[in-house]
């Protein structure tokens, strides 16, 4: 058996960006979101992202990176999300500003 015949698991992606829970929000009065799930690609995470911070409320999003993740996260708080994640949901993580 070499590389090639492994089965890869599902791609767990990471968002990282700003949210406004009202249009007339202050830009520096943004909340800081990192978005953990799967996806079959960047365009596609991105999209599921917008999607699920629209039904939570915001109203606008500014998406600064995404990216996969190699492996489950160290940090405690990433824990609960990245299992969230692996059962198919949008786990949105907001960071005190």
């Amino acid at each position: 058996m070499n590389d090639n015949d492994t089965e890869l698991g599902p791609v767990v992606y990471i968002v990282i960006g700003r949210v406004w829970e009202d249009e007339d929000t202050a830009p520096q009065k943004a909340i800081t979101i990192h978005a953990l799930l799967t996806a079959p690609d960047d365009d596609d995470a991105v999209r599921k992202t917008l999607e699920a911070l629209s039904a939570q409320g915001y109203v606008e999003a500014e998406l600064d990176q995404v990216g996969a993740i190699d492996g489950e996260p160290d940090d405690p708080v990433y824990e609960g999300a990245y299992q969230d994640a692996l059962s198919g949901n949008v786990a949105i993580v907001t960071l005190a500003p």
